[in-house]
Parts: structure tokens; C-alpha cells; sequence
């Protein structure tokens, strides 16, 4: 028998948020690929943005048929999937821009790291929700957790894909210490962390990662080369001002001087269009989406879906974080999109499901474990 109460429940101001977000970054996309563009009608990039939304709504709202605590029982299914994907990946990848992310399916090109995120949430969730303990977990607890966290890392960051790995890590790290973990645990992790830094600086990063580090500290020490993004970023951000040049009207983006102003610097492209006042709506915006989340994952009364919801929620964060601190150049620059508004099925689609599987646990937080 359908349960009323999954209609009365329905996450109204939720969906309110993910629509007001996803138009503002379609608007955005729109003004990145159509300045200066010299084609007929809509540009064919945001004709791919627009099938990706519409696949990623319709997906998000699949998501909410069924009970969310079946992903429980799914999570060593879709954990597997996920890593047979990135595995698959070395075999049958595609290169693009020095590195082997995407695995095609029938003319789709698919970025399974992306996904990677959703399944290793749920699948953190589902170990975590068998081992919360009020005095914390202990390092042998945290043996399984890490171990399915470092597969996927490993994996994704020889592709190379530096960021996502880094990503994973991050998420796997607000998880863990969202359920508690020994005071202990955390000092000698602490520890360990700042004497593998320099291992990892001589011996783990390529090159090109340790230079966009170095660029990060003095943009101007190769202004033509991997400082090129943050100083042509930064211009951007800075003659937008307080209201911007106006809708279609940026400089940066419509003469070419903002490299991937459709993907990872869109905010750029929104920051010189529409200034400090378009930036704060978005940023307010995207507050209000996290503090939802948060509220989720605080009033869910399943122990499982807690700790799901606010794990979505930590991607979310995480995404816009680095992104506005990179774009800012306030961080070094990594392949970081802006949750639905740059331009990418894969992270378009990872979002939506993310976002589904929220309004999933809103629905049903009356449910206990």
C-alpha cells in the first residue's frame, strides 16, 4: 500500500534549490559558449548541457520510488560496478588533455570517477552504520573503511586525475569524522599525514602537478604557462565589480582570454557578467543548499541515511569549495566543476543522483532503522 506520508514529506524547498541553481548555471553556460560564437542557433555544447539535465532530472527522480535504505543491501553491487568501470578505464579509456578519465558506451562518454563518489559514500554509510560508537572508532574499525576508500583513490589518481582522487579522500575524511572517531586516531593520523607530505611531494606528484602547486604560491613566476588560468581568472573576477558588464557582455570570456570558461572557471565568466552581486546570489544559494543537507542528515531517524544524507552533503560542499577557492586562486588549479554549472554530463548526472537520493531520505526520515 503507497504510504501517504511520502507525499506530505515531499522536500518542496529542496527541489526549489536545485532548480533555482541548475537555471542560474544554465543562464551562465549559455552566456560562456554563446559569446562570441560564430555558429547558427544554439551552440552545441549547451544543447548537451540541456539532454544532460533533462537525463539527470528524470534520473533523480527515479531515485525516489524506492525506499533509500535498499542502496544498504546494494552497496558492494554498486561499489564493485564502480571500480570494474575505473578499471575498465585503463583497458578501453579515452585520453583527453594528458590524462585517460572517460570510457564511451554506445557514443556516451562516461567519467566513472565521478561516480565513484556516490558509491563510495553509500558504501562508507553502510560499514559506518554498523560500527558508530559513542567512544569513537578505534584504527582497527577504520581498517575497512579505508581500504575501499584507497582502491578507487589509487586508481583515479593514475589516470592521472590528482583532484578526484584528492576529492574522495576528502569526503571519505568528513564521513568518517562525522561518526566520531578516537581522539587518538586522529593526533597519530594527524602525525602520519605531515611526515607522508614530503614523500608525496618527491616521489608521488608528476611534474605538471608539482608546478601548478608553485603557481599557486606565485602566480607570476610562468604567467604564460600554468600561471595562465589563475591571472586571465582573476581580471575576470576583478573588472565584473559590484553589478558586472552585463549579460553576454564579457570581455574575457567572448575574446578567448578565460581558458575552460565553460567548465571549470565558469564562475569566472559569471563573476565578470554579473559582479559581487551575482557571485553572493549563487554562494547564498549554495548555502542554503548545504545547510538542507545538513538538516537532512541531522533529522533523518535511520542511523544509514544519516550518515548518506550527509555524505552527499559533504560532496556538495567540497565541489564548490575547491572550485571558488581555485578560481579565486586561493587554491591551486585542479580539475574541479561547479555543481550543476559547469558544463559536464558526468558531473551533471552525479549531482542529480546525489540531489535524488537526498530528497529520497527527506521523504522517508520518519523511517527508523
Amino acid at each position: 500500500m503507497f504510504d501517504r506520508r511520502l507525499i506530505e514529506h515531499f522536500d518542496w524547498g529542496l527541489l526549489v534549490l536545485i532548480l533555482l541553481i541548475a537555471g542560474t548555471g544554465l543562464m551562465v553556460l549559455y552566456s560562456a559558449v554563446m559569446a562570441g560564437w560564430q555558429g547558427t542557433g544554439l551552440h552545441y555544447l549547451f544543447k548537451r548541457q540541456l539532454i544532460w539535465m533533462g537525463g539527470g532530472a528524470a534520473l533523480m527522480t527515479g531515485i525516489l520510488v524506492f525506499d533509500f535504505q535498499k542502496l544498504n543491501k546494494l552497496n558492494l553491487f554498486i561499489y564493485a560496478a564502480c571500480v570494474t568501470l575505473l578499471v575498465g578505464v585503463y583497458f578501453f579509456g579515452q585520453s583527453g588533455g594528458g590524462s585517460q578519465r572517460w570510457i564511451s558506451f554506445g557514443g556516451i562518454s562516461v567519467q566513472p570517477s565521478e561516480l565513484m563518489k556516490i558509491a563510495l559514500i553509500i558504501s562508507l554509510a553502510s560499514i559506518y552504520a554498523t560500527k558508530v560508537s559513542p567512544e569513537g572508532l578505534n584504527f582497527r574499525q577504520l581498517l575497512k573503511p579505508a581500504v575501499f576508500c584507497m582502491i578507487p583513490v589509487g586508481l583515479i589518481v593514475n589516470q592521472p586525475d590528482l583532484g578526484t582522487g584528492l576529492m574522495l579522500l576528502l569526503i571519505a575524511g568528513a564521513i568518517t569524522l562525522f561518526v566520531k572517531v578516537e581522539k587518538k586516531v586522529v593526533l597519530i593520523l594527524g602525525a602520519l599525514s605531515g611526515c607522508v607530505l614530503p614523500v608525496v611531494w618527491f616521489f608521488g606528484l608528476k611534474a605538471y602537478q608539482k608546478s601548478r602547486i608553485l603557481t599557486f604560491l606565485d602566480p607570476d613566476r610562468d604567467p604564460l604557462g600554468t600561471g595562465y588560468h589563475i591571472i586571465q581568472s582573476k581580471i575576470a573576477i576583478g573588472s565584473g565589480m559590484i553589478t558586472g558588464k552585463g549579460f553576454l557582455q564579457g570581455t574575457q570570456n567572448a575574446l578567448a582570454f578565460l581558458p575552460e570558461q565553460h567548465t571549470d572557471f565558469i564562475l569566472s565568466v559569471l563573476a565578470e557578467e554579473w559582479g559581487l552581486v551575482g557571485c553572493t546570489v549563487l554562494l547564498i544559494l549554495y548555502f542554503l543548499l548545504i545547510c538542507w543537507g545538513l538538516n537532512i542528515a541531522y533529522n533523518c531517524r535511520n542511523l544509514f541515511g544519516s550518515i548518506l544524507a550527509f555524505g552527499i552533503t559533504s560532496m556538495i560542499f567540497w565541489q564548490i569549495f575547491i572550485n571558488v577557492g581555485m578560481v579565486m586562486g586561493l587554491m591551486p588549479v585542479v580539475g574541479m566543476p561547479l555543481p550543476l554549472v559547469s558544463y559536464g554530463g558526468s558531473s551533471v548526472i552525479t549531482n542529480m543522483m546525489g540531489f535524488g537520493i537526498l530528497l529520497n531520505i527527506s521523504m522517508r526520515r520518519f523511517y527508523t532503522s
